[in-house]
């Protein structure tokens, strides 16, 4: 691999701490950037040096001007974005002359996925199999709604960690949704079955790197804080047709429902990584396959993964509240942690600093532990 260093952004993420473990494994010399004084992957051995950053959703030309800098000053050949600081990255690599690859699509492919409702028509065209999906962009669109409410899940099109998420809702539950040309939402038909999620890196259009696995337990309705690795063909077909269509470079991930059939039908898709790159722990393999010239790599890891800390905040009130106290013990017995790594042990306390800088935001900003976590680089539509 000819690039000099390897930049890793969004440092706060559990997947860019593992990403910067492979690649270090694997010989790069990899920098880490992200926005807060203390994120979990700065603490590792495997970072060789950190960058703090402007809050790119607030301050996108700053967040711009400074990843420049840090790309000139540090001779960077690769920057690799694992949460949705890649939007705003893919908007700086259009508008600016900076001298490294991203290792991503260009926005306006990458905004036509995260669409939740574009990204459904998309599917629609490559001939895969999609439940209806109906973009709302009135009251009076959500009005024609209305009486189908228990058969629908309704969410904004830009959104993420199932935030917002009403399921088969009544229809007085509908009042508070106010959507419009700038914030829409769609009404997608519930689909019964079994939620799998897909992780995979591509390159042109060939997946290099891919895994599925199912969450379960969950932050709330989102984000899956225990998962457990799952093997689908038809899943399988499924994403080899959305990334070959596309000649998708980069991380992808979506959300998929397997049906009693075996039928699987794609929800939404998230063009950044999430917790199947876990599932990945040769870094000789990983990093040859996806950056180099070796064969796809599958995942070396079937055991459970977990973050123990992120189970005790949201796994452990969930036993208690439905009774599943034992299902909750014997899941934390049977669980790897994520965080672990040989020589490494540094991040698995670094992890309470962390969470104490989230927190802090929360507690200002008046809103959730999950949403204080991507506050400063979510990405909500062109419009936002």
């Amino acid at each position: 691999m000819p690039d000099s260093s390897i930049l890793v952004t969004g440092a706060r993420a559990p997947v860019a701490l593992h990403l910067t473990r492979l690649l270090y494994g694997a010989g790069h010399r990899v920098i880490l950037a992200d926005t807060p004084a203390r994120p979990i992957a700065a603490a590792s051995v495997a970072c060789a040096r950190y960058y703090r950053l402007p809050r790119p959703r607030f301050e996108p030309a700053a967040y711009a001007e400074a990843v420049e800098a840090l790309v000139r000053a540090e001779g960077i050949g690769l920057v690799i974005p694992t949460c949705e600081e890649v939007f705003h990255q893919a908007l700086a690599w259009r508008d600016r002359a900076i001298p490294a690859r991203l290792f991503a699509p260009g926005i306006e492919l990458l905004a036509e996925v995260h669409n939740k409702h574009a990204f459904i028509r998309l599917a629609e065209r490559l001939g895969l199999a999609v439940p209806e999906t109906v973009l709302l962009q009135s009251r009076d669109d959500l009005g024609a709604m209305r009486g189908r409410a228990r058969e629908l899940v309704f969410k904004p099109v830009w959104s993420r960690f199932a935030s917002q998420v009403l399921l088969r809702p009544s229809p007085g539950a509908l009042d508070a949704v106010n959507p419009s040309p700038a914030a829409p939402w769609v009404a997608q038909r519930f689909v019964p079955g079994e939620e799998i999620s897909a992780y995979a890196v591509a390159r042109g259009g060939r997946l290099k790197a891919f895994s599925l696995y199912r969450s379960l337990y969950r932050a709330g309705k989102g984000a899956g804080v225990l998962f457990q690795p799952v093997e689908d063909a038809a899943a399988r077909r499924l994403v080899e047709r959305i990334v070959a269509a596309t000649s998708w470079t980069g991380q992808i991930s979506f959300d998929l429902m397997r049906q009693a059939d075996g039928t699987v039908l794609p929800l939404e898709c998230n063009p950044r990584a999430v917790s199947g790159l876990h599932f990945f722990r040769d870094p000789a393999r990983f990093a040859n396959a996806v950056l180099g010239d070796g064969p796809e790599v599958r995942p070396d890891v079937t055991a459970p993964q977990t973050a123990r800390l992120a189970m005790w905040i949201y796994g452990l009130p969930a036993a208690l509240r439905c009774g599943g106290l034992g299902r909750f013990r014997k899941a934390m017995r049977e669980a790897e942690e994520l965080l672990d790594w040989p020589d490494d042990p540094a991040p698995v306390k670094a992890q309470w600093a962390a969470l104490g800088e989230i927190a802090g935001v929360a507690l200002r900003e008046r809103i959730s532990l999950q949403a204080a976590s991507t506050r400063d680089i979510e990405w909500n539509g062109p419009d936002e």
